[in-house]
């Protein structure tokens, strides 16, 4: 199956990511009732700011929607949202009857992919939501990382490093998504097996890690374990406070002995009936 064309032109190759809508304007602004229109089914984000669609709600409300949102007719009076979520989130929280909107005519995967486009062009995506973009995109289109990496102006590398984010764990992908930890910490991830991600994940989170921190805490918990060393076992068979106590005096005595000057020599020995210590003392010269 050969290679589906893009609306790359929406998305060049050289342009940077903008605010300004993407969608040329080709047909003309109509005013669709808000009851029949359905979000993109294909969004790929997956959380919405509620704060800065409440801020976006109260500009339209002062100034009104200067950008039509985009639809198409997904069913007969039933139309679905290409671009303009936002917007049309924005005007709903209004309780707007109807809302300015361009018609277009596109299938599934036209839809799907100009409403995939249209979020790459906004930094408001987190990492793991763009890499599920790229993945679909990848998918509908039946195209290689290389071919999307040309499409949009970036590195094969660039593409494959946002994939490997979906192999991280559910959590994982899920703190990054709720932006609770980076990208960074999220790569940082997957050095260790999936099902060991949630307990470094919850250290990390507990502990406010910095991703340097994160790193030299994965390996530490890569690094072989060392073995312990094995002590020697000294069995005090009957040696009891008491003798302890005992033992402890003696060589008290023989220190202070030895730190006047005078020489002495011990031995000693555990024996099946108690403890021997015995001393020589040199004779005077």
């Amino acid at each position: 199956m050969g290679v589906r064309s893009l609306p790359f032109s929406l998305f060049g190759n050289n342009r940077d990511k903008t605010n300004e809508p993407t969608h040329p304007v080709k047909q003309s602004v109509v005013m669709i009732p808000v009851g029949q229109i359905i979000p993109n089914r294909f969004q790929p984000r997956q959380r919405f700011d509620e704060t800065a669609i409440g801020e976006l709600a109260q500009t339209i409300a002062e100034h009104g929607l200067l950008q039509p949102i985009v639809l198409r007719q997904y069913e007969p009076d039933h139309y679905e949202i290409i671009a303009g979520e936002r917007r049309f989130r924005a005007v709903s929280s209004l309780n707007w009857d109807t809302v300015p909107a361009i018609v277009e005519t596109m299938d599934d995967d036209e839809t799907a992919s100009m409403a995939l486009i249209e979020n790459l062009q906004r930094e408001e995506l987190s990492a793991v939501e763009e890499a599920h973009a790229y993945q679909q995109l990848m998918a509908l289109n039946h195209m290689t990382q290389a071919q999307l990496a040309e499409g949009i102006g970036k590195s094969q590398g660039f593409i494959a490093n946002k994939l490997r984010l979906l192999k991280l764990a559910e959590p994982v992908r899920a703190a990054i998504l709720n932006r609770k930890i980076s990208e960074r910490h999220g790569r940082a991830m997957l050095a260790v097996p999936a099902d060991e991600q949630p307990e470094i994940l919850e250290q990390v989170l507990a502990d406010q890690l910095t991703v340097k921190e994160t790193e030299a805490l994965i390996a530490e918990a890569k690094a072989p374990a060392k073995p312990a060393k094995r002590r020697r076992k000294v069995t005090r068979h009957g040696v009891t406070g008491d003798t302890r106590v005992a033992v402890n005096t003696i060589r008290k005595s023989v220190k202070m002995v030895t730190d006047a000057g005078m020489k002495l020599e011990t031995h000693e020995e555990e024996t099946p009936d108690g403890y021997r210590i015995i001393i020589d003392i040199p004779k005077e010269s």
